[in-house]
């Protein structure tokens, strides 16, 4: 299940999504996160039925992701944005 935290404004559309299927609840996000923008939960509040933890955007985080992820959106071929690269399972992409 594809769990999306963001909105849409007039200078475009700003998502986080995380698969829970494949998150194993590691926290390698919650780690190389310089804006603290991620939290594991003991459970998935998008999902009743899953048992385990899983990664989830913190929740006053997710009205200011333009703003909070901005420092590390790349730019002209600089890396992927370090949760992306942290998350050995691929289970986070970003809309931008």
């Amino acid at each position: 299940m594809l769990a999306n935290y963001g909105y849409i404004d007039g200078s475009g559309s700003y998502f986080i999504s995380i698969d829970t299927d494949k998150c194993d609840g590691c926290g390698n996000c919650v780690t190389v996160c310089p804006s603290g923008i991620f939290e594991v939960l003991d459970e998935d509040p998008n999902d009743p039925l899953r048992d385990g933890p899983v990664a989830a955007v913190v929740g006053d985080k997710k009205k200011k992701l333009k703003y909070e992820c901005g420092p590390c959106k790349p730019v002209n071929g600089t890396p992927k944005l370090a949760c992306i690269e942290a998350c050995k399972a691929g289970a986070i992409s970003h809309s931008w």
